[in-house]
């Protein structure tokens, strides 16, 4: 299994066994989304398995942002049809020093509900 795998799959894990994901949320209720670095014309929004690797985000054009919790079931229930709509892809546990994996919001959510 390659490293990009192993790390996918330790983030399903973790996502599954907490029953949440994380990603970042300014006071007046935005969440960061960003330009997609793997596709022309496309939004992106990280989200992670755990909340100190988010807090790592929250510098930069990110610092006004905090780490927000959003439960599994919101997620796959409102927020993937919504970020599909959208056009939106689903940024998966980025981290500092590497480019992190973009995935389309259907595809991320069914890579999650088969893990159950």
């Amino acid at each position: 299994m390659s490293n990009h795998s192993q790390k996918f799959s330790t983030f399903v894990d973790t996502v599954n066994e907490d029953e949440q994901l994380f990603a970042l949320q300014n006071e007046s209720g935005d969440w960061v989304v960003c330009d997609s670095a793997e596709f022309e014309n496309s939004d992106v929004m990280p989200v992670w398995a755990n909340s100190e690797t988010a807090q790592q985000f929250c510098c930069d054009e990110w610092q006004d942002y905090q780490v927000a919790s959003i439960h599994l079931e919101q997620f796959l229930e409102e927020w993937v049809s919504d970020l599909n709509e959208d056009g939106v892809l689903v940024g998966v546990d980025w981290q500092m020093d590497a480019e992190g994996a973009e995935l389309d919001a259907i595809e991320f959510a069914k890579l999650l509900v088969k893990a159950f």
